[in-house]
């Protein structure tokens, strides 16, 4: 059974970047080699293309769930992780994006056009990388950031010049098959049309594209039969046209009130009321119909509507409603505006702008909102005291530190960033330079405590041991040589 699927929920998750390598080089006879780890590969990006080969999204509606390749890590001897593979959907023409809640994010128009719906994440960088005249072999690398996971809404609106409206079983379908090489499905019961047809009408050295959009009934705009489902697929049509069935036999049809009921249902959807309008009197080949439609002819043209009896059965007046669509259709094509090239727009960064906010909240904590702030802090590993240093000195540097001490935050308060939360400390990093120490700690975040230290204890006992001669008695030895195995002991 054939599908057409015009509206999808995609999930989608761009990869996440690889983490950076911590190494240092170790070759004989090559004493401080230095730090030689490489870099995590960026993750892949998820991007959807217009392609003109595609014309439904229902290869999405059975796999939803779409993600990128992750970065790979870096490696030692300055080997860099490789990017993740970017993933491309193709989307047909006419593909809008938006969120969830209905904010449109792209409308893909036009054979090539590209939108990053998911970025990647970046590559943490190795310790090679992070190496400067202080850290000359920095015992940490940063993490890879994870890529964007977001879900977004493809809906389709078909991109046609004029668009076939009417009650179903009007001949909509009939008619699009004679005037182009569209070959949808007929047959003498409703709602035959399940899907929207696409056809191409060459008139004269204009040519231009019609669609036949599935049957409209009473309350379509609402959600009533299949017309809330397709009538989107009339938003870009330049030209409506609306195709009366002048042989029905249901009670209570004729159609001036066909074209009124149908009306009704455009203006409720809105958005349609600027389109010009022509009528196709449909079914002349059958004796009723065609005396039906002499008689309603002079009423729809003091409307002002621009009438033409036509049968897609014998193809009679055909002709004519061609190329008046085609007339409607260039007069559109020459109202609208030329087409402007993508203008490069170059927004520089205020003077004042710090990259980040600072916001007071109302339990007493502090949340720093920017770019830089949040990347840094997602780039951590917080299992590393010296990875840690080194985020608290870039966010001194940037002036977290002092906003937050000019917003009233005393040492304590809650500070969050992102996903984590922290005590301010601002005595830990104030003023104080990055000492060098072993790889991985920071002499800054020690816990300090009253005990001594061990090369204290060790000069204190060498003291001790260095008393005059005569000032040692034989309890005094015992009780040093005990004091001493004790403080051995302890340590």
């Amino acid at each position: 059974m054939t599908m057409f699927v015009d509206r999808v929920v995609l999930h989608l998750r761009a990869g996440d970047g690889g983490h950076g390598c911590v190494s240092i080089h170790r070759e004989k006879f090559k004493p401080f080699g230095g730090p030689d780890g490489g870099n995590g590969g960026h993750g892949g990006s998820v991007s959807l293309v217009v392609d003109p080969q595609v014309h439904t999204l229902l290869d999405f509606h059975f796999r939803p769930h779409v993600k990128a390749d992750n970065g790979k890590g870096g490696a030692g001897s300055n080997r860099d992780g490789a990017n993740g593979r970017d993933l491309v959907l193709k989307v047909p023409n006419g593909t809008v994006v938006q969120t969830p809640d209905g904010t449109v994010l792209a409308d893909l128009v036009g054979a090539g056009t590209t939108f990053e719906a998911a970025r990647g994440g970046r590559g943490g960088r190795g310790n090679a990388s992070l190496a400067n005249a202080k850290r000359k072999a920095p015992g940490f690398a940063e993490l890879g950031e994870p890529g964007d996971e977001l879900d977004v809404v493809l809906e389709l609106k078909s991109v046609a010049d004029v668009g076939l409206v009417g009650f179903p079983s009007a001949g909509k379908s009939s008619l699009i098959s004679v005037i182009s090489a569209a070959k949808p499905k007929i047959a003498d019961y409703p709602f035959t049309t399940l899907v929207p047809n696409l056809g191409v009408v060459q008139a004269g050295e204009s040519t231009f594209t019609v669609a036949d959009v599935p049957g409209l009934i009473p309350g379509a705009a609402t959600g009533k039969g299949l017309g809330l489902e397709f009538l989107r697929h009339v938003e870009r049509c330049a030209v409506l046209v609306h195709v009366v069935d002048t042989a029905t036999l249901e009670p209570g049809r004729d159609p001036v009130a066909d074209i009124d009921t149908i009306e009704a249902e455009l203006a409720e959807y809105g958005g349609l009321a600027d389109r010009p309008r022509l009528v196709a009197l449909n079914k002349i080949d059958v004796p009723d119909g065609r005396d039906l439609a002499e008689i309603v002819r002079p009423d729809l043209e003091e409307r002002g509507y621009r009438v033409f009896e036509v049968s897609a059965a014998t193809r009679e007046g055909l002709r004519e409603l061609i190329y008046a669509m085609s007339e409607l259709v260039e007069q559109s094509r020459q109202a609208a505006p030329p087409a402007e090239p993508t203008r490069i727009v170059i927004r520089p960064k205020a003077v004042d702008d710090a990259g980040f906010t600072i916001e007071a909240q109302p339990d007493g904590s502090y949340v720093v909102r920017g770019t830089r702030p949040e990347r840094w802090v997602r780039q951590t590993n917080f299992d590393n005291d010296e990875a840690v240093g080194f985020l608290a000195d870039r966010l001194a540097r940037l002036g977290v530190e002092e906003k937050l001490a000019k917003a009233g935050a005393q040492p304590g308060d809650l500070v969050r960033i992102g996903e984590r939360e922290f005590d301010w400390q601002p005595t830990l990093y104030a003023g104080v330079d990055f000492v060098p120490g072993n790889r991985g700690t920071d002499v800054r975040l020690e816990d300090k405590s009253n005990r001594a230290s061990a090369a204290d204890r060790l000069a204190a006992r060498k003291a001790r041991r260095q008393r005059p001669a005569d000032e040692i008695v034989a309890g005094d030895e015992v009780d040093d040589d005990a004091e001493d195995d004790a403080g051995d002991d302890a340590e």
